[in-house]
């Protein structure tokens, strides 16, 4: 099934012509910087986009070296990221359940706040933000710690959030334009010569002197 469905996607694209396949995936890429946002693994969404596309075209714009410049730039976001986040936590006290509500909690404030403020992307940090800090804030406070403690160290979690997001996107866009760059649906160093024709008229046009005696 997952073959049939591979199939469909690559004669798609084939169809579609490169320079549609191209608008796609920069569509796609663009939808993967938006999840990211949300805390969702958007990077790889890219990687993932970046590599159909180039075996849907034999490797002819995307070659196995972009591919691994993508990959090894996503997995250095996500270790900044998780550095970021743990180290905000952990500074001010929190718990490990604690890091795991202000995950989800900025998951969920990142998917309600992009409606309520009619700001691209704006609403969507904010949301992921202040969700992170009352995720964090409602399991450390059922944990037993109190208001004050709890506050502090859901402030921390959203600090760390924060970091992490930044230098995150950093990432993400410096990914999505090397992979734009280098997917530009264009063979470079190719050119088109016209030369003289390959074949040889069979015959030639005689010409025939008359000398007057």
């Amino acid at each position: 099934m997952f073959s049939s469905a591979w199939n469909s996607t690559l004669s798609a694209l084939h169809s579609a012509g490169p320079w549609l396949a191209y608008a796609t995936l920069l569509a796609l890429m663009a939808a993967g910087l938006f999840l990211n946002i949300l805390g969702l693994p958007g990077l790889w969404l890219i990687v993932v986009s970046v590599v159909v596309y180039g075996w849907a075209f034999g490797w002819t714009y995307v070659g196995l070296w972009t591919i691994a410049v993508l990959v090894v730039l996503g997995l250095l976001a996500e270790l900044v990221e998780l550095v970021a986040g743990a180290a905000g936590s952990k500074a001010a006290g929190g718990s490990k359940r604690g890091m795991i509500g202000a995950i989800v909690g900025g998951i969920v404030g990142g998917i309600a706040g992009t409606p309520l403020i009619p700001i691209p992307v704006v609403g969507t940090i904010v949301g992921s933000v202040a969700g992170c800090f009352i995720g964090a804030y409602a399991i450390e406070w059922a944990l037993g710690k109190t208001h004050g403690d709890a506050a502090v160290i859901s402030y921390g979690a959203a600090k760390g959030r924060i970091v992490g997001l930044i230098a995150k996107t950093a990432f993400g866009i410096a990914m999505a334009t090397w992979a734009a760059v280098a997917a530009i649906p264009i063979v470079w160093g190719t050119t088109t010569v016209v030369g003289p024709p390959t074949t040889v008229p069979s015959t030639l046009p005689t010409t025939t002197s008359t000398i007057a005696p």
